[in-house]
């Protein structure tokens, strides 16, 4: 179809944005169910059970990223014979070699983030929820920490397999994946497991994971490529390391830009408030992974063109794609914020139950999609540059993470909800010309080279 052309929707790009459609949709639905069976201290749970979470980005330290772009760059030499990798030996050994550390590396860091998320959040929630001395948290908790963990050493394995070329395939495994996880989640809703919701979403998660791995060709992919003899490693300190510290740094600043909100606002201002920020960033988030998906496709085709110092075609495909998210972007804002104006300026409810008091006032709400626009740009400059094996974003990243820590622990004391979304808009917009500068500069400076 002319639109489909228009927009660069491949099949790769279909399947993902069709799991992330399932997936922001899905935040949706998830929203009216819970705004049905929970109570807004619950909504509080909920979301701050999610923000806290988050914390597993200092255990997985950027090694999702670094496993695609590399399995990328050494994938772009072999060719394939049905399910197995044809080419010089020496590149298919150190794909093995890759696989079998990413396998030890996640064993070892689910196991510690397990026993952080058991320990640290009871301690926080015991501090802080003042709320939830009737509020059956604790199991929900535990059942969840166990089912992130294990959903933590099943997530390189699809990382790798998209390195490998295999984008439409691994589109497909997360279409299924969101699918069938929103469709527990609102069941178990329905049938009152309340707080529980999240551990059993997370369960089939990892049924649908286990699925793919072993009744789909990708399988055996992976199974051709881990029993491969290891002639010639990677070396982790020598090739991995470098690049990979830069991006756990940026990753880990990253958290402290968007996830720090909630926890924050939990401990000051109370549950309620904290499940209005977290529905709100639940549709904003979404918005944001569904138009990610023109850019996070074509990172194996980024990473090939480099390899190949194919810069021309690059650099077309990179600003096309650009347009296309952007363009898209800008519209799920929109009909985002126009959803909420309705509801609110005719009083409609649904079941009895005032929607639109659950998100933010328009005030902070507008504060947050802003920068959620401007991010599109800024995310799509630091994935073409992270697809040349650098991370030349690190010292703006930390900047960024710092000063939205410092405003939100800050300024969100002194002035509250406002001041938290006021100062994020303003630190994003103020650093974003930086951020384009160092796109311009690295671009320039490594093609010229």
């Amino acid at each position: 179809m002319w639109l489909t052309r228009k927009l660069g929707i491949d099949k790769s790009i279909a399947y993902t944005s069709a799991g992330q459609i399932v997936s922001a949709g899905g935040g949706f639905l998830t929203a009216l169910f819970i705004l049905k069976c929970l109570s807004g201290e619950e909504q509080g749970y909920y979301y701050t059970f999610k923000s806290i979470l988050a914390i597993q980005v200092f255990f997985e330290l950027g090694m999702n990223t670094v496993i695609t772009q590399y399995v990328a760059h050494d994938t772009a030499h072999l060719g394939w014979a049905g399910t197995q990798l044809t080419g010089e030996y020496r590149f298919q050994s150190r794909l093995s070699s890759l696989l079998h550390f990413c396998a030890k590396w996640y064993a070892f860091f689910s196991f510690i983030l397990l026993l952080t998320l058991i320990f640290g959040g009871a301690h926080f929630f015991h501090q802080y929820g003042n709320d939830g001395n009737h509020i059956d948290w604790k199991a929900p908790w535990f059942i969840l920490c166990i089912t992130t963990a294990l959903n933590l050493m099943l997530t390189p394995i699809f990382s790798y397999l998209q390195g490998l070329g295999k984008v439409k395939e691994v589109a497909k495994y997360y279409f299924y994946k969101y699918t069938f996880y929103l469709i527990s989640v609102l069941a178990a809703f329905a049938l009152g497991a309340k707080l529980y919701a999240l551990s059993i979403g997370n369960i089939v998660y990892i049924i649908v994971s286990l699925y793919f791995l072993l009744a789909t060709p990708l399988g055996k992919i992976i199974y051709f490529i881990f029993r491969t003899p290891v002639t010639e490693r990677v070396s982790y300190f020598k090739e991995i390391f470098p690049f990979q510290w830069k991006i756990a740094v940026s990753w880990i600043s990253g958290y402290f830009i968007f996830q720090l909100f909630n926890p924050v606002i939990f401990a000051t201002d109370g549950a309620v408030a904290a499940g209005q920020m977290g529905m709100t960033l639940t549709v904003l988030t979404g918005i944001q992974a569904l138009t990610y998906s023109w850019t996070s496709t074509k990172i194996p085709t980024y990473s090939a063109m480099i390899e190949k110092k194919q810069y021309g075609p690059l650099d077309r495909l990179f600003h096309y794609t650009v347009r296309q998210a952007v363009s898209v972007n800008a519209l799920c804002l929109v009909v985002f914020f126009g959803f909420i104006f309705l509801f609110r300026h005719f009083n409609w409810h649904i079941s009895g139950v005032d929607l639109a008091s659950r998100f933010l006032p328009y005030f902070p709400m507008l504060l947050m999609m802003i920068p959620e626009f401007a991010n599109q740009f800024i995310t799509a400059w630091g994935t073409y540059l992270r697809c040349h094996k650098q991370e030349p974003f690190l010292i703006y990243s930390i900047v960024c993470g710092a000063l939205c820590c410092i405003s939100t622990l800050g300024i969100g004391k002194l002035f509250g909800l406002n001041g938290i979304t006021l100062g994020y808009c303003a630190i994003t917009l103020a650093l974003m010309p930086w951020a384009y500068y160092i796109f311009k500069k690295k671009r320039e400076l490594w093609h010229n080279n």
